[in-house]
């Protein structure tokens, strides 16, 4: 089987703007922040941020034993009031920010690359225009996104900025101070998806393959099908692994699937990406519906909400998860 490495993948070069996403539509989707949340009763979320703040509050003792236990509450969902804080624990953001005193400062100060400048600023609309830390142009939202992101091109001016980060970003954004989501986006890109951000297109085409040798043992009805339509996988699923299912899921699962994320790694965007591979064509009935590419693309374009809900997607993922649990272990 083929195995992951780093590499590099597509993005926004200065004069000569390459739209990663355009054969998806993306701009054009509505924003999953639509989605009402899921309802937890009051009780249970108490009593998870009472675990929460244990295990924060005790990091390094329950990271050292009882790893096991944080997956599981990952799994089961971080309470929205620990979300942030987790998250930074849990992705090592933490532990960058204080290893790097005053680093993000300076780069805050810094004027920054102009041949990036002018990109970003033209990105910063695109991301969650219905959430109000970014609806208003100029607003303290996209202010924090643009220091974010420019501060990331001057961290790794080798890699610059990629389209794809700004989403990202804005996640983090909603759930953090800009310094300590610049820590975690940091992490994400050099930890998480190393590869994903930077010049060329190894790393995505390689997982892009991956993910498509996995659909093989998940869904053979699928996978069959994608192979005789010659779809290249980075049509579906370039989108949905660099944003991390950011813009296309409904808002609750986006975050379920980022606790889940942020704890295991990669892996948890290989299985949602199999769940909604196997649901939307996995079935003789679903793929003759689908006679052409084009067919083919608007179904994976147009998902079914009811393949998108935060519990099927963990129900039906660690039902599919035996094999990639195996690849990476």
């Amino acid at each position: 089987m083929v195995g992951r490495k780093n590499g590099g993948l597509t993005r926004l070069a200065a004069g000569n703007e390459v739209r990663a996403f355009a054969s998806l539509g993306t701009s054009h989707r509505p924003c999953p922040l639509l989605h009402r949340l899921e309802e937890v009763p009051l009780e249970v979320l108490r009593q998870r941020e009472s675990k929460w703040l244990d295990m924060l509050n005790n990091w390094d003792k329950w990271m050292a034993k009882k790893h096991k236990k944080i997956r599981l509450r990952c799994q089961k969902g971080i309470p929205p009031s620990l979300r942030g804080r987790a998250w930074q624990y849990l992705s090592g953001g933490k532990v960058k920010l204080q290893q790097n005193p005053g680093k993000f400062e300076e780069l805050d100060m810094s004027p920054g690359d102009p041949k990036w400048l002018d990109v970003i600023e033209r990105d910063l609309h695109r991301q969650f225009p219905f959430h109000e830390m970014f609806v208003s142009r100029g607003g303290h939202g996209q202010q924090d996104l643009f220091r974010v992101l420019k501060a990331y091109t001057l961290y790794r001016p080798e890699e610059g900025y990629c389209q794809a980060q700004a989403p990202i970003a804005a996640v983090l954004l909603m759930h953090m101070p800009a310094e300590q989501a610049f820590w975690c986006l940091v992490q994400i890109c050099e930890k998480y998806l190393p590869g994903y951000y930077s010049e060329k297109l190894e790393a995505i085409q390689l997982d892009g393959e991956i993910l498509f040798s996995l659909l093989q043992k998940v869904s053979p009805v699928a996978h069959k099908h994608l192979s005789r339509q010659k779809i290249d996988p980075l049509l579906y699923m370039t989108e949905w692994f660099m944003c991390a299912f950011s813009r296309t899921l409904p808002w609750s699962s986006v975050l379920r699937v980022w606790d889940m994320f942020f704890c295991e790694g990669v892996k948890i965007i290989f299985r949602v990406g199999l769940v909604l591979l196997k649901h939307a064509l996995g079935s003789p009935e679903k793929v003759k519906a689908c006679q052409g590419q084009y067919e083919t693309i608007e179904r994976l374009r147009s998902l079914s909400p009811k393949i998108m809900q935060e519990a099927f997607l963990v129900q039906e993922g660690q039902l599919d998860g035996t094999c990639v649990a195996s690849f990476y272990t």
